[in-house]
């Protein structure tokens, strides 16, 4: 028997919509989210745009408040401290699983992406570095073959879109992210799982190094430092995470 198909729920398309607003910048941390006029933009009612606040808050990209509305998150420095170990472990545990299940075929299809990322590195290009970069990430996580983890990889990797610091404006940070990178490649076409392994954890680790040494170096002007923009494609899909995250101190 065929089944007919389902159209996307209204509520969900506005969340996908309201993400790449959010990534975008056009709703910046800390914004108050006005329902009344962003319901009146997108040509909706309050009811699909308050359910998708819903999904968004349990993301952890948008807070709700009782009494005062809706407010686009923000991360704190004690945020990144509990979220990059966690995405560590998790990433490192992606790069081993694809160093044992992906195909030689498979991994051949990295080479252009790691080519790519290798010129822009040079070039000094970081936001074309970043969309790769996240391209790079996305294959890894998906030749793990393992959905419960990359459901977690990309509900953390949401949150960390939040972030109010970009790690490889950093001087020399993008040339070492790259030869990172560049290592993890030639582990995961080594088979050598504990390698990649160690390698992905070492690569988000570093870049909480990064994040830390601008953190302190922005101390004095706040307002200098913009979000990490990580463009996620519209056909990623992950279960609702129930990471929340916290308001950032002043």
């Amino acid at each position: 028997m065929t089944l007919p198909i389902v159209r996307q729920a209204l509520y969900l398309e506005v969340a996908d919509r309201l993400r790449g607003m959010i990534h975008a910048r056009s709703l910046r941390n800390g914004d108050w989210i006005d329902e009344l006029r962003l319901a009146g933009e997108l040509g909706i009612s309050r009811t699909p745009l308050r359910e998708a606040l819903k999904v968004l808050a349990t993301e952890g990209l948008v807070r709700l408040e009782p009494r005062r509305g809706c407010f686009v998150n923000e991360l704190s420095s004690q945020d990144l401290e509990d979220i990059f170990p966690l995405m560590a472990m998790l990433e490192g545990r992606c790069a081993f699983e694809a160093a044992r299940k992906a195909s030689d075929e498979q991994l051949a299809a990295l080479e252009p992406l790691h080519a790519e990322l290798a010129g822009h590195a040079e070039a000094g290009r970081i936001d074309a570095y970043y969309k790769t970069n996240y391209l790079i990430h996305e294959a890894v996580q998906a030749l793990a073959g393992n959905q419960w983890l990359s459901d977690m990889v990309g509900n953390l990797r949401k949150v960390l879109s939040l972030s109010r610091h970009r790690s490889l404006s950093q001087p020399g940070r993008i040339q070492e992210s790259c030869a990172e990178h560049l290592a993890i490649f030639k582990a995961l076409k080594a088979r050598d799982g504990d390698a990649a392994q160690a390698l992905a954890h070492n690569h988000l680790m570093r870049q909480l190094e990064a994040l830390r040494a601008l953190s302190h170096a922005d101390a004095g002007d706040p307002a200098s430092s913009e979000p990490i923009v990580i463009e996620e494609p519209a056909h990623v899909r992950t279960r609702p995470s129930r990471t929340r995250a916290r308001r950032a101190h002043a």
